[in-house]
């Protein structure tokens, strides 16, 4: 069968390139087409846009390029149809990918949403949009059942793939002299995100953090689809080194993490490695999400748990005093830590129901050899 896939972020194209292994398994001569990055390409998918291309984020950012996103949409629309697929795969990227649901479904084309957009968290009545628009969803998170079925929508749970990535993983043993990382300090990840905007505003605070510890050896994940100015205010720094395409291994061995809300908050939890959450936006987006957001939490950890974990620094609290605060107590305060690693492993037991990307490419060809 032929599968057309869309993935417009740096962690969809890795879910997307595992799901695509796991569909080969049962399927091997499927074949693949679509949005996405290298993982999926070097999966096999036949890559008609980069997600480089389309890092849009922010209230405000996105209605300065709405342009171009548009001229994705008509571009996507127009390759499907040329490609023909049995099924097309929506991976999260809910502004870009909720409209192609959309044409997609009144086109005739079996619609499949792998990792919906957060609908729990903010104008939740998109759920009845991606009821109408898909023949079937497939959830990462375990409250979301509970949370579709209030709009009468069945979904899938399949477990959650950042699992199946970490499980995946293979250490690199020389890790550590490769990046000459000296043996008698402790190491504070910086895991400053993966969208421009995100590192503009915390490139700085942290900056400042590096500054306030010269004992300390920071490690900053640098991610290659990002130009190298915006980690420039890092550089040059005595106690800063860049670990480029190597999160795992640096969270492998870090002592404490300094992390943007995101996927990398789950990676960073079940690593174990204890961490602080910092985010900013511009006044008027915060203003904006603050008004739209109903979820009590922005990190992953917290939201899974069902309480506060790992702390998280928002918006005014996002300063160097009290970020700082937190990292010290991080690194020094022994029962802080294991109160937060015992959280962790909640986390992990409630997020272990298999390998998410083999339970959705079974349930993918299910439903679509499934007759009537």
């Amino acid at each position: 069968m032929r599968y057309y896939m869309v993935a417009g972020e740096r962690s969809g194209d890795l879910h997307g390139s595992n799901l695509v292994k796991a569909i080969r398994k049962q399927e091997p001569q499927a074949v693949f087409k679509g949005f996405g990055g290298d993982d999926m390409q070097q999966a096999g998918v036949a890559i008609s846009v980069h997600y480089r291309e389309m890092a849009f984020m922010g209230f405000v950012s996105l209605a300065f390029s709405l342009f171009k996103i548009f001229r994705y949409v008509r571009f996507c629309k127009k390759d499907i149809l040329e490609f023909k697929p049995d099924a097309i795969i929506l991976i999260d990227y809910g502004g870009f990918n909720l409209k192609m649901a959309l044409w997609a479904k009144a086109n005739g084309f079996k619609v499949f949403y792998y990792i919906p957009p957060k609908v729990w968290a903010w104008y939740q009545s998109r759920a009845i949009k991606l009821k109408a628009n898909t023949h079937r969803i497939f959830v990462i998170l375990p409250f979301e059942k509970d949370f579709f079925r209030k709009y009468n929508c069945e979904v899938d749970y399949v477990g959650n793939p950042v699992l199946d990535a970490i499980k995946a993983f293979q250490p690199n043993n020389q890790f550590l002299d490769t990046y000459s990382v000296v043996p008698d300090r402790k190491i504070v990840a910086l895991l400053p995100g993966s969208r421009k905007i995100e590192l503009k505003r915390i490139v700085p605070l942290m900056v400042e953090i590096v500054v306030r510890n010269p004992q300390v050896q920071f490690a900053v994940a640098v991610v290659s689809n990002l130009p190298e100015a915006l980690y420039k205010p890092l550089a040059n720094k005595p106690n800063v080194i860049f670990v480029r395409e190597a999160t795992y291994d640096l969270l492998t061995h870090a002592h404490a993490a300094i992390v943007t809300s995101g996927t990398a908050t789950l990676e960073t939890g079940i690593f174990k490695i204890p961490q602080v959450v910092v985010y900013k936006t511009s006044l008027v987006e915060y203003l904006i999400a603050k008004w739209l957001v109903k979820v009590e939490f922005i990190s992953l950890v917290n939201l899974i748990a069902n309480k506060e974990v790992i702390r998280e620094l928002i918006q005014n609290n996002a300063k160097t005093e009290i970020v700082n605060a937190e990292l010290n107590r991080l690194l020094n305060d022994e029962m802080y830590v294991t109160t937060m690693k015992e959280g962790y492993s909640r986390v992990y037991q409630i997020l272990d129901t298999g390998s998410a990307s083999e339970n959705t490419a079974t349930l993918i060809l299910k439903y679509l050899n499934k007759k009537g």
